[in-house]
């Protein structure tokens, strides 16, 4: 059998425009990211050697474990044929049609799913030395699936096996039918059973009803089982060597289109199909390629989703699908040429007839205003593109969509629906059945049969349903992020290593990346007439350069404001230049939460000034010591080796209970501070910032970031209790002191595991440096400050509260409470308490060193100034 389509339109000019009023814009969206335990990413980073933004990806991809995440790398995962339950009768009676030469047809389905099926089968059987030919159903004519008017067909054209793929689970009545006129009957599906449970009367091979392994298995792949069924019960005596495998190459086309799950056995099968398919033989697919302009060394699902599979299927949505299994049987170079250039001017047609369409329900839409779900209707419209044209309005509204083209003549009108992923389209219909002559489907997508005069009505219950079971945020779209990231990260090597994903599709997208806190600039018109952009990320300090489809020219962010934004990382290849690109999926400027500071001086000034005060008694109580003798604290081993040195062991227990153990030291040294806080604020983590100093740094912070508390490293040391309530700790800056370390690795009581995470860098590093210089090293703050108040003669109250404060961000009162500590040890300076003032006295020239403050102070310098250099640099690192 063959098949030509009806003379080709030709395809629009590139310059070639659809009037109308411009589309809609794309609801706004929200960023959903599941929670993701430390523990198993650095688990799974050290066991796969792996960035831990891939280890991010397969933990929340539910890969936890380290064989799971190897073996679905791997993609490796087969089953045997014989795994189908009663897949051996099917096998016995297809060989005994062949061995008697009776008529075998195989009754396929207008998708691409069903023509592949079609073509895989047809090709065993002839291998097989069998009489096969094939019937396709016209998705206007006949209608989905096997009919009763085929049946007659078939048994007066001489079939005496039909065999069904793509279809016919549900064909009870069909299957009898046939079975009556003589006719034997196989079926092959993978399509959801019949509500009341009854199945058709005739062996079945169905990867769901018979057991098999792998329930998800597309109808292409379950006819290369059977035809690999078929070769080992014939010992592989099939004609010109023929192997199974030798159409991985159409099961991956049609396991790709067909939008199952790529997991378990369909990630191997696609995976070894997309390798076939870049070097098959098959004159048709080649031919195909090169209509779509495909490099075929360049193919991946993406390629074979938007640019192979349409023009397939664009045959069985306009005309007859009978051309594309003649593409995929024909041994012959010039027809197959003609054929594919025949299907890219049906999808050029397809798209035409698209865009009009859509034009005119984006027009209903707007019409309609704000709907829970939409019911858009119309005449002319073509009943084989409306199902995309409702998943376009689906795509821009994220509202369920259900589209009806009406029959000019008054005849029964036809409906195709497509959801979203809290709303059940087959539930919905079911609440509307009294209003259909005919309705199927499944929860995302279903069809339907109306009579004119009840669209209205339809409507109204379609929308009632759906304002009755969907919530205001079951409306917001979300944006799944599977790993949060800094600038550092974006490179080839992150993109090589997502690509070991791949194939991405349904069950297994396209890994989404979040940049928290970056800067999109330079943005640059790109494409043809500006509609889409190229531009610049900054993040971390890094640069990676980025483009948006479709946006025309315009990013949703300004210049100058800090954005997180979500990203596809992939491997571009242009003119021999190979590097990282970045695809915009979302940006939205930060709107960070609040950040809550903890131990922190007081914020008004006389309160400031008391507490100076008191921490110099304390001071001069303690003979200089910064902070009061410590809870002794077991198992730390950092003074000599920096941060990373091996911790001894869990905290000593204390009076009131168990020991708790330490916090999980996780080094994330490279990735920036605030990918790590993004990552777990947005996962619903209690979070504590550790800085060198608040002031200094707080608002850069918040600007970026937020939704966790702050402290300083001294405030902590002073109060270790202030950690407690928190499962991470993240050291943005490094401890200055072993001491501040002990408090980085001290476990949370009650908490169970916690985890520090080492965040800073060398500017970090530095500006840990400075701030403990300027903290401790207190003569070049000593000195002019006895100058200003010797030639004052002192000074009290608010003057002296903004004497010993300073400019700008101010000392600390510690650092306030060291400087008078030791001028008045040393009888520079009396201090009244009670009046809050500083008397200038008569004293000789000293030296600072007589000053026990000042001692323990420049002993701490010392101390702080060793330790800060032995801890590690941050250095290329992305973990």
């Amino acid at each position: 059998m063959s098949a030509t389509l009806p003379p080709p339109v030709s395809p629009p000019a590139p310059s070639a425009t659809v009037t109308g009023a411009p589309p809609a814009a794309p609801p706004a969206r929200r960023i959903e990211l599941a929670p993701c335990d430390p523990l198993a990413v650095e688990t799974l980073r050290e066991a796969l050697g792996c960035s831990r933004a891939l280890a991010q990806v397969l933990v929340r991809r539910g890969h936890a474990d380290p064989a799971a995440a190897r073996a679905f790398l791997a993609a490796d995962e087969r089953h045997d044929p014989s795994a189908f339950a009663g897949i051996d009768v099917a096998v016995e009676a297809i060989l005994g049609h062949v061995r008697s030469g009776s008529r075998i047809t195989v009754h396929g389905d207008y998708d691409v799913d069903g023509v592949c099926a079609t073509a895989i089968l047809l090709r065993a059987l002839r291998a097989l030395g069998a009489d096969a030919d094939w019937f396709l159903p016209s998705r206007i004519d006949d209608g989905y699936g096997l009919s009763e008017a085929t049946v007659g067909r078939l048994a007066e054209r001489g079939t005496r096996l039909l065999i069904t793929v793509d279809c016919a689970i549900t064909a009870v009545e069909e299957v009898a039918q046939a079975r009556a006129a003589g006719i034997d009957v196989i079926v092959t599906d993978h399509h959801q059973p019949r509500a009341d449970g009854r199945l058709p009367d005739a062996p079945i091979v169905h990867p769901a009803i018979c057991g098999y392994p792998c329930p998800d298995l597309c109808a292409g792949a379950v006819a290369h089982k059977l035809a690999q069924a078929l070769h080992r019960a014939t010992d592989g005596l099939a004609a010109d060597g023929w192997s199974p495998d030798d159409d991985l190459d159409l099961v991956a086309l049609a396991t790709i289109a067909d939008l199952v799950p790529l997991r378990g056995e369909n990630r191997r099968l696609a995976r070894e199909g997309l390798r076939a398919l870049a070097s098959t033989g098959k004159p048709g697919l080649r031919a195909l390629m090169r209509v779509a302009r495909l490099d075929p060394s360049g193919l991946d699902a993406g390629a074979v989703g938007f640019r192979l599979a349409p023009r397939i299927n664009a045959a069985g949505r306009l005309y007859r699908a009978d051309a594309g299994v003649e593409l995929l049987l024909t041994q012959d170079e010039a027809r197959a040429r003609t054929i594919a250039d025949e299907l890219d001017h049906a999808n050029a047609e397809r798209r035409l007839t698209e865009q009009r369409i859509l034009w005119e329900a984006e027009q209903q839409v707007r019409e309609l205003g704000e709907r829970p779900a939409y019911v858009l209707a119309g005449e002319g419209w073509h009943p084989g593109v409306i199902g995309i044209v409702a998943s376009r309005v689906v795509e821009r509204t994220n509202r369920p969509a259900l589209l009806i083209a009406l029959d000019r003549d008054g005849g029964p009108a036809t409906g195709s629906g497509r959801s979203i992923p809290r709303f059940d389209l087959l539930g919905a219909l079911h609440a509307a059945a009294p209003l259909l002559d005919r309705y199927g489907g499944h929860r995302a997508a279903a069809g339907v049969t109306v009579s004119p005069e009840r669209v209205d009505a339809l409507r109204e219950a379609f929308e009632a349903h759906a304002a009755a079971v969907l919530t205001a945020e079951d409306l917001v779209p979300v944006e799944r992020v599977d790993a949060v990231v800094g600038g550092r990260a974006l490179g080839l090597d992150l993109a090589d290593e997502l690509a070991r994903l791949e194939p991405c599709g349904i069950g297994n997208p396209r890994p989404n990346l979040l940049v928290p806190a970056a800067q999109l600039v330079d943005v640059r018109p790109m494409g043809q007439e500006g509609r889409h952009a190229r531009f610049t990320v900054e993040s971390g300090g890094v640069r990676c350069r980025a483009v948006s489809f479709g946006c025309d020219g315009r990013l949703p962010v300004d210049e100058d404001c800090p954005a997180d934004v979500v990203f596809r990382l992939e491997r571009n290849e242009w003119n021999g230049a190979v590097e990282p690109r970045l695809l915009l999926r979302h940006a939205a400027p930060s709107a960070p939460a609040a950040i809550e500071l903890l131990g922190g001086d007081p914020a008004e000034p006389a309160a400031w000034l008391a507490a100076v005060f008191a921490e110099v008694d304390r001071l001069r109580a303690s003979g200089g010591a910064p902070v009061p003798a410590a809870v002794p604290v077991g198992g730390m081993t950092a003074v000599g080796g920096g941060l990373g040195a091996p911790h001894g062991g869990p905290l000593a227990a204390g009076p009131g209970g168990p020991a708790a153990p330490p916090r999980r030291l996780l080094d994330r040294r490279g990735e920036g501070g605030a990918a790590i806080l993004s990552d777990l604020v947005l996962g619903g983590a209690s979070v504590l910032a550790l800085v060198a100093d608040v002031p200094r740094r707080v608002d850069g912070l918040a600007a970026r970031v937020g939704g966790f508390a702050l402290c300083s490293w001294a405030a902590l040391e002073r109060d270790p209790a202030l950690a407690d309530r928190f499962d991470h700790l993240v050291a943005l800056d490094p401890p200055a002191l072993p001491a501040q370390e002990e408090r980085l690795r001290a476990g949370a009581p009650a908490r169970g595991q916690t985890y520090a995470h080492l965040a800073w860098g060398d500017a970090e590093l530095r500006f840990a440096v400075q701030i403990h210089e300027s903290e401790y090293g207190i003569r070049a703050s000593l000195v002019p400050l006895y100058r200003v108040l010797r030639d004052r003669g002192g000074a009290a109250g608010e003057e002296l509260g903004r004497l010993l404060r300073g400019d700008g961000h101010g000392r600390s009162a510690a650092l306030a409470a060291r400087l008078v500590g030791v001028l008045e040890e040393l009888g520079l300076v009396s201090l009244d308490r009670e009046l809050q003032a500083l008397r200038v006295l008569d004293a000789e020239r000293t030296a600072l060193e007589r000053s026990a403050i000042h001692r323990a102070a420049t002993e701490r310098y010392e101390d702080g100034q060793r330790f800060l250099l032995e801890t590690t640099p941050t250095d290329a690192r992305t973990g």
